[in-house]
């Protein structure tokens, strides 16, 4: 019964995530290539902010012609094997940031990643957007562990994931990716029977969190 009743909860999970998400204060939504004007701009815009931290936020990264590029290749198909990338929105229609559930770190697991323009750090918009994802993770189909990584100097972006029940699983050392980064990862870790014992689910972090 017990067997029969997990792969009935199994087969209730989605396929894929939704395209779109309402939250407190923020929006998710699926990024096309259409986004690529306010996806270079925000990034752009932000570079002194993400640059130590970020292999991909220089100048040519973050040019209209590669966003438009990356936005029309294979990472954002959203299939059931991809991984899916959305844009944070405030409620006025602006582009504020950017997060995404990636399929890089083996079976039944996801990763998440995220980051804010400069102008919009500290007013909760990490936090309410990766508490979405978490939820949305766990919603899929086969989907047991949500992981977040960061080198062990973003303070910022370390200060996110145990707001949310994640817990520090380890350190790894990793060749430095950008200017900032030390060498050292820091692999936070939350499965779905501790998202599941939570309350208020990730899903639903308070807004009035502050973070980067």
């Amino acid at each position: 019964m017990r067997r029969r009743t997990r792969r009935t909860r199994q087969r209730d999970r989605a396929l894929l995530p939704p395209e779109h998400l309402d939250g407190d204060g923020v929006a998710l939504r699926r990024l096309t290539v259409e986004d690529a004007p306010a996806l270079s701009r925000a990034a752009t815009e932000s570079l002194e902010h993400l640059a130590p931290w970020m292999p991909w936020a220089t100048p040519e990264g973050t040019s209209l012609e590669a966003q438009r590029q990356r936005l029309l290749g294979p990472a954002t198909l959203w299939s059931s094997s991809s991984g899916y990338e959305y844009g944070m929105f405030l409620p006025d229609g602006s582009m504020v940031g950017g997060c995404g559930l990636h399929r890089r770190i083996g079976p039944r697991a996801l990763e998440i990643g995220y980051w804010v323009h400069v102008d919009h750090t500290r007013k909760g918009l990490a936090t309410a957007s990766v508490g979405a994802l978490t939820g949305i993770g766990f919603a899929l189909r086969g989907i047991e562990r949500m992981e977040i990584h960061c080198d062990e100097a973003n303070r910022a972006s370390a200060a996110v994931p145990p707001k949310l029940g994640y817990h520090l699983n380890g350190r790894v050392a990793h060749p430095p990716e950008a200017p900032g980064e030390t060498g050292t990862r820091l692999i936070w870790v939350l499965y779905r029977r501790e998202s599941e014992a939570r309350s208020p689910s990730p899903s639903s972090p308070d807004p009035r969190t502050t973070e980067p």
